[in-house]
């Protein structure tokens, strides 16, 4: 039997977009489908913050700012709705009080959502939800290369004794083997550190980095063309911390620096990676309440959107 046609997005011109379920750019519900190709998953949990919490109401915030999504890519040249079957997946509900527990359910729901070839761009939530999430992509797909756009390194070792927080999945991811650490860059990373050694033990973990001021002086070509040939053609996922926008572009999120990206070198250099072997992504550290105008929420609607475009891609090629 011929494949199913993609169900889309609510017809703006029926319905208003101020109407209607906030699914993620008013998609089908996974549960409304009989297939899905891409699943926009939330994850609302903040239990891992070390300064402001709040990035778990950032899943509802993301979703009710991509009501204004339209169905054609024109940069990619593309309508990824009816080249993929793009769905919202809901939120895995998962532990507040115990970080070990909410990490487990994060990794098995991932695995078993992703187990009939979905792949998944996961809206958190505080950016220790990573780890589990490349967990999962990692027995999919063995070790991964990896792209994270943040304005931190989130290498650090500990906090309070703590191995599992925001600022902690990729030192674990590399202890773990879940990343291929030939294939590792940091993009957007600015701000004061705690010394010259963050440098050092990131270098030693494998991690290249690009700063927000590489990005500036070298503008956006270099810069892609420098990220596709660290990845090269390995699976990749990539995970987007939103405060890797300058505070004047995103101000609701947990630990704003200033000095950051702005919302069009983010959306350039995610479309460069066009043709790589994307596998999957997260887009996280989204705390609404610290917005304004829905200015972060709108910023990371759109970082989704061309994830999810670049996923549709790969499925129509």
């Amino acid at each position: 039997m011929p494949e199913q046609s993609p169900v889309g997005p609510v017809d703006s011109m029926r319905v208003p977009r101020f109407a209607g379920f906030a699914t993620y750019a008013r998609l089908p519900r996974i549960d409304q489908v009989e297939r899905a190709d891409v699943a926009v998953l939330g994850v609302p949990f903040d239990s891992g913050v070390t300064y402001r919490p709040g990035a778990r109401f950032g899943p509802a915030a993301l979703r009710e700012a991509s009501r204004l999504l339209r169905p054609f890519h024109p940069e990619l040249a593309v309508a990824p709705f009816e080249a993929a079957q793009i769905v919202d997946a809901g939120d895995i509900g998962v532990n507040p009080f115990n970080i070990g527990a909410a990490i487990e359910t994060i990794q098995h729901e991932a695995r078993a959502l992703s187990a009939g070839g979905t792949r998944l761009v996961t809206v958190g939530g505080d950016h220790t939800i990573a780890l589990p999430l490349l967990r999962a992509a990692a027995q999919a797909h063995g070790p991964v290369a990896l792209l994270h756009f943040d304005a931190h390194l989130d290498t650090w070792d500990t906090y309070f004794g703590e191995p599992y927080t925001h600022g902690t999945p990729f030192r674990r991811a590399v202890e773990e083997g879940v990343v291929d650490t030939s294939a590792l860059c940091h993009v957007g990373i600015r701000g004061p550190l705690f010394g010259a050694r963050d440098l050092e033990n990131d270098r030693r973990l494998g991690f290249g980095v690009v700063t927000s001021a590489d990005v500036m002086r070298r503008g956006i070509d270099e810069t892609v063309d420098a990220l596709r040939q660290r990845i090269g053609d390995r699976p990749l996922y990539v995970s987007v911390d939103i405060d890797v926008l300058d505070p004047a572009h995103a101000p609701g999120t947990g630990t704003p620096e200033a000095g950051g990206m702005t919302s069009r070198e983010l959306l350039e250099i995610l479309r460069g990676l066009k043709d790589t072997n994307l596998i999957g992504a997260d887009v996280v550290e989204l705390a609404p309440a610290y917005d304004h105008a829905q200015i972060t929420a709108i910023a990371a609607s759109h970082v989704v959107y061309d994830l999810v475009t670049l996923l549709a891609l790969k499925k129509s090629s």
